[in-house]
């Protein structure tokens, strides 16, 4: 049986979770014993009228030699067959849960041009056109629910590696990432500057918002910004660290989550930063606070004075991530197709 995972990948090859996801799952349906193949389509979003071609060049995809289709982002799930089921990523979210921060004052045409994204949205994730939709997690599917009006079972995917491992209690925080707005990493900042221990704060990744994260930052010497590491460097600083601070804006999943518990650490985090919050607070991974600098920081102190619920918490966490199983989410998928 053939399986073709039809991904949406940006032209400057950008290597994060979703592509991550993308070729963990593509490996899941070959370890169960299926010739499966990852169907790439270039998607940039630089205007509305790429992202119009974006919608209808997954929708001229000619897929019929294969047995079954998986879609995963926006706007693959415009793709035609029979067999079609959607893991969802996630949609274009300036035109969903972040319209109103983006278009601050909307204009006819903006509004126009979301309520056509929903609809075509709508159409691509429904039957006939796709027999079932799974999502990444809760804040996804509640997005899909409340603007699409389309119901999803959440399917949390695993890490893509099991190299994390664990190290000692050290005296510093970790936090990998984009650099990026929404990530709120100047919450994290402040909430360090706010605290008088012993503590450092090691930031990697970069993105939009570095210029401004490192004027915040204002040259206090515990707090480091990496920019790009390797792989083997993200596995020694998850190993090292205290904990793990992650305070983005309603975030659909957060591989940071799992990266952090793979390698035995407590996540603190925020009560509006969707999956990452549910997740933390569900496995009693860590500390869920209000999303302001000095929650943050009372978090903060919090774990660095007692130490065995640090320990407790991180090993909750790696509890849970050592649970999943990435050919358990291909089977489901292929269930859910009618062809397992």
């Amino acid at each position: 049986m053939r399986i073709a995972v039809v991904t949406a990948r940006g032209s400057a090859g950008e290597q994060g979770g979703a592509e991550r996801l993308y070729e963990a799952l593509v490996s899941a349906f070959r370890n169960l014993g299926y010739e499966a193949e990852e169907v790439a389509v270039t998607i940039d979003e630089p205007n509305f009228d790429r992202i119009k071609r974006n919608y209808l060049g997954c929708y001229d995809l000619q897929l019929q030699e294969f047995d079954v289709v998986v879609s995963t982002k926006a706007p693959t799930w415009m793709i035609r067959h029979s067999k079609h089921v959607c893991y969802l990523v996630h949609t274009i979210r300036v035109f969903y849960d972040m319209f109103e921060e983006t278009f601050v004052q909307p204009s006819n045409e903006i509004i126009d041009q979301r309520d056509l994204i929903h609809r075509l949205d709508t159409l691509g994730l429904s039957p006939p056109h796709c027999l079932k939709v799974f999502s990444i997690g809760r804040e996804v599917s509640k997005r899909l629910l409340r603007w699409n009006g389309i119901a999803s079972d959440v399917l949390h995917p695993p890490l893509w590696q099991s190299a994390f491992r664990q190290g000692e209690q050290g005296d510093y925080l970790f936090l990998p990432g984009r650099l990026h707005a929404w990530k709120r990493v100047d919450l994290i900042i402040n909430a360090l500057k706010g605290t008088q221990l012993p503590l450092r704060l090691k930031i990697a990744g970069i993105g939009e918002a570095e210029t401004e994260l490192k004027a915040l930052a204002n040259g206090d010497p515990r707090i480091e910004f990496l920019g790009r590491i390797s792989d083997e460097t993200l596995i020694e600083l998850y190993a090292g660290a205290l904990a793990v601070p992650f305070a983005p804006m309603r975030e659909d999943y957060g591989y940071v989550t799992l990266e952090a518990f793979a390698s035995g650490k407590p996540v603190i985090t925020c009560e509006d930063s969707g999956e990452a919050a549910s997740i933390v607070r569900n496995v009693k991974g860590g500390l869920v606070v209000a999303p302001n600098a000095n929650a943050l920081t009372d978090a903060f102190e919090s774990l660095f004075n007692n130490r065995e619920e640090l320990y407790q918490a991180g090993q909750n966490g790696l509890r849970w991530v050592q649970s999943m199983s990435w050919e358990r989410v291909a089977q489901r998928l292929l269930e859910a197709a009618g062809v397992a």
